[in-house]
């Protein structure tokens, strides 16, 4: 309960924390800043905004700012493309002292008008980072300045802003994007959008098979494996099918108000909510064909990824798991997913989870289950160890916390190299759960640790 909670916190965080009992406990607070003082577990506003618009495969990608901020998130999605390798570069203006005295809108212009000479690419994204909000050079009359130049969109991304804002960054992606797309309503055609798969280890290519094989045609895919043309389409498109909800929501709103596209919320991950999911596309298709296909393929994928299913719930029943990942939705996926291979959800927690994803979690959680918002390192150790958990699922900053404790770790994040979507990725999920909790590894962890 909030009032005796288990584990030592800062007072200013116990709204965000509950413990699910039968009795019905208070909310859990979200959807703010982070806690000052708390070492939120989330990023910066920077962050989320590169992590979204990355996979554009044929856009160069230009950080104002010291070269820290382009090291840190070079290459950190698993984005895969099936044309352009435009993306996997990065560039970055090096800020420096004296460009902090003396401005370095020169510094920016020129990197512009080199890049653009040297690579011809297709769009330009110029993000600015906390030292270009302080010393404030106006990335918007550069840009300017560089579309007039050279003929080209060069899209400014206003993503300055600390750790704890990573929505932020998400919001200042889909403002880019919007402007990619321009205010024209374009003729309607049949087929839907799909926003928020990033292509990690090529997930977009199986849902895309799948809604292939059901006769949904995908116009954009936003922005995993997509292209700079394909998403100036996007307004043409019937429907927007909206996967991660914490960073396309937004996107997916505006764009019904200004195209009128009606949006859908899925998650591809697990059985339950694959097909949940496969269902409720073709339901909005509004195609009684379409629908049929869909019954069809849902019986012929399950039915294959159940007798594979089948040797894990075995190995995996009554073990305890612990969550902690980016977007409710996820969170609530994973829920499903570990309930189906017998498995108890001891933890869950995110970092951008809504008020709504919350109750379905409240809801769907195991009794006795914590439920908590925008951790840090310390809360979730404590609650790790109070609960027993044999897994932790999360991304990469939770990795060394887990093996710190000794117990396994899930890497259900963007750094993943084998997909985790769809029916083959529920049966490669609980392959490496089952891999990673069921390790010889953990027996000489625990002796050693009592040696210790």
């Amino acid at each position: 309960m909030k009032s005796n909670l288990p584990v030592d916190i800062l007072d200013d965080r116990k709204d965000f924390v509950c413990c699910k009992s039968g009795k019905g406990d208070g909310k859990v607070k979200c959807d703010s800043d982070s806690v000052a003082g708390s070492v939120s577990q989330r990023a910066c506003v920077y962050c989320g905004a590169r992590v979204v618009l990355n996979p554009i495969t044929d856009a160069v990608h230009i950080v104002h700012g010291p070269i820290g901020c382009a090291s840190y998130t070079w290459d950190i999605r698993g984005s895969l493309s099936s044309g352009p390798e435009t993306y996997r570069n990065s560039f970055s203006t090096d800020l420096r002292e004296q460009d902090v005295i003396f401005g370095g809108e020169k510094k920016l212009a020129g990197a512009i008008d080199e890049i653009i000479v040297k690579y011809s690419p297709k769009v330009v994204f110029v993000y600015s980072t906390c030292i270009v909000g302080v010393i404030g050079d106006d990335i918007e009359a550069v840009c300017k300045s560089a579309e007039k130049k050279h003929s080209i969109r060069v899209i400014p991304i206003q993503s300055t802003g600390f750790a704890g804002n990573k929505s932020q960054g998400y919001k200042a992606a889909c403002n880019a994007l919007l402007r990619l797309m321009g205010e024209s309503i374009q003729p309607k055609v049949t087929g839907i959008n799909f926003l928020g798969d990033f292509n990690l280890a090529g997930e977009i290519w199986i849902v895309e098979e799948y809604l292939k094989k059901c006769g949904i045609n995908i116009i954009t895919k936003i922005t995993g494996d997509s292209r700079v043309e394909e998403i100036m389409k996007a307004p043409s498109a019937e429907l927007n099918v909206v996967q991660c909800a914490g960073s396309m929501t937004y996107l997916a709103k505006e764009m019904d108000k200004r195209f009128g596209i009606p949006f859908v919320k899925v998650s591809f991950y697990g059985l339950e909510d694959t097909k949940t999911s496969i269902m409720q596309i073709a339901k909005a298709v509004g195609d009684k064909q379409v629908l049929e296909k869909a019954v069809e393929l849902i019986m012929d994928e399950e039915y294959k990824a159940s007798l594979m299913l089948e040797q894990y719930r075995q190995r995996l029943k009554g073990k305890r798991a612990a969550i902690y990942v980016g977007g409710g939705f996820k969170a609530i996926s994973l829920i499903k997913q570990f309930a189906d291979l017998g498995m108890k959800t001891v933890m869950v927690g995110t970092q951008t989870g809504k008020a709504e994803e919350y109750e379905i979690i409240r809801s769907i959680a195991d009794e006795g289950a914590v439920i908590l918002d925008d951790s840090n390192p310390a809360e979730l150790e404590g609650f790790i160890k109070q609960k027993g958990a044999d897994i932790l699922v999360g991304g990469v900053k939770e990795r060394p916390l887990a093996y710190k404790l000794g117990i396994a770790f899930c890497d259900h994040n963007h750094e993943r190299k084998h997909p985790l979507c769809g029916f083959e990725g529920a049966v490669n999920f609980a392959k490496e759960v089952d891999m990673s909790i069921n390790s010889p590894i953990w027996k000489f962890v625990k002796d050693e640790n009592k040696c210790l």
